[in-house]
């Protein structure tokens, strides 16, 4: 399975203000730009609070994300943060490597 990764994005003022006057699903929009770099979008929500909604996009790596992401903010018109998600069996796998690497950690004024 490919990676997927959360993108809480909010538009800007003038967008919100001509998706206002013109309503209209986003969601096609956004599944096509997804599609076009081999992604797919999972989910699509709209929210209020700081952002104006979030996607769940599973993408084959996170160069294609970062490129999905700059494409769009390019525009001008959305502002958005991603993240990878990690599922429960990513989790032990991360914190069996944090173990690890943890062992070899020389705390700040302490000796290697």
């Amino acid at each position: 399975p490919m990676p997927k990764y959360l993108a809480m994005f909010s538009y800007s003022d003038t967008a919100l203000a001509a998706m206002i006057e013109n309503p209209a699903d986003r969601e096609p929009a956004v599944r096509r730009v997804v599609e076009s770099v081999g992604a797919r979008l999972e989910a699509l929500y709209w929210m209020f609070g700081p952002h104006d909604g979030i996607a769940i996009v599973e993408a084959p790596d996170s160069l294609t994300m970062a490129g999905i992401s700059a494409a769009v903010s390019s525009t001008g018109t959305i502002r958005s943060e991603t993240h990878e998600l990690f599922t429960t069996a990513d989790d032990r796998r991360i914190l069996e490597t944090a173990q690890q690497a943890r062992e070899h950690f020389a705390r700040p004024g302490q000796s290697a």
